[in-house]
């Protein structure tokens, strides 16, 4: 009698196992697929020439060349290209958190004639690749003679961004509309909501937001290729490409040199991990 009651209970309790076994599994080798190509690129970056296009491959250098780091460094004008590129992002930030936290709190939490309707034909916009729009950015600033400045790169971030907007606006629904009603009978202005409650109980969004930011502007190499032209204006993502010449390439000297470029993005997300899974779920996107 009571093994036949616990049959049930003991089989969905394997069920259970072999599920969680199998997840786990399949997140193991998910995982393992995208780490090797930055194993790969660590790999190489400490090896002779000779052993850069053996077959079969070495994963492990014998010997070790940690003279290829400070060769890559001093190749190009690494540290400089790396504040030039740590200025457009630091702007970029400024320019979409102030822009996108307006409009986003515009579109949810005022009420306006016609608010849903411009929201949606102002999402409607993230349709549009980039390649369809270059061109006609690329005459618009060539007129206003900002081609060859890091004002296009960075100037378009204060006009706002679909895509943030949208994850702020989800964002700023959740928020009771109580606390905005009790800070106006307080005597509250609008502004004042804004920046003394809504901002604060943004965090995580803005976490999120600023995460994005910082990425996309880090690894953008379309735009300053476009709009940067002289060597003393380029960004990492641009620096790396002189290390590839008409006749070859410095192999070993550019993935020593990506290596660090990439620990920055590395330890910034373990650092923010967290808040940016937290901003992620709280602004309505979840797997």
């Amino acid at each position: 009698m009571n093994d036949s009651s616990t049959r049930p209970w003991r089989s969905s309790s394997h069920k259970r196992t072999l599920s969680t076994i199998f997840v786990h599994t399949m997140c193991i080798i998910g995982g393992a697929s995208f780490i090797l190509p930055f194993l790969w690129m660590v790999s190489t970056s400490l090896k002779p020439d000779t052993q850069i296009f053996v077959w079969p491959p070495k994963w492990v250098p014998n010997p070790l060349q940690w003279v290829n780091y400070p060769r890559a460094l001093n190749y190009i004008p690494f540290f400089h290209y790396y504040k030039n590129t740590l200025v457009i992002c630091a702007l970029s930030i400024v320019g979409v958190n102030l822009s996108c936290t307006l409009g986003a709190y515009s579109f949810s939490r005022i009420k306006w004639i016609g608010r849903d309707l411009l929201f949606y034909a102002y999402l409607s916009t993230m349709m549009l690749p980039y390649q369809v729009t270059m061109i006609p950015l690329f005459i618009v600033f060539k007129r206003l003679g900002w081609v060859g400045t890091n004002l296009p790169l960075i100037v378009p971030t204060f006009f706002g961004s679909a895509f943030y907007i949208f994850l702020l606006r989800q964002f700023f629904m959740t928020i009771p509309q109580e606390l905005s009603d009790s800070a106006r009978i307080d005597g509250c202005t609008e502004f004042g909501i804004f920046w003394r409650i809504i901002l604060p109980l943004a965090r995580p969004a803005l976490a999120t937001i600023t995460l994005f930011t910082f990425l996309n502007a880090y690894q953008d190499f379309m735009g300053p290729l476009i709009y940067l032209s002289e060597p003393y204006q380029y960004t990492i993502s641009l620096g790396l490409q002189e290390f590839r010449t008409q006749f070859g390439a410095e192999w070993q000297m550019l993935m020593a040199a990506s290596t660090v470029a990439i620990l920055p993005i590395i330890v910034l997300f373990f650092l923010v991990q967290r808040t940016f899974i937290q901003g992620i779920t709280l602004t309505g996107i979840k797997g």
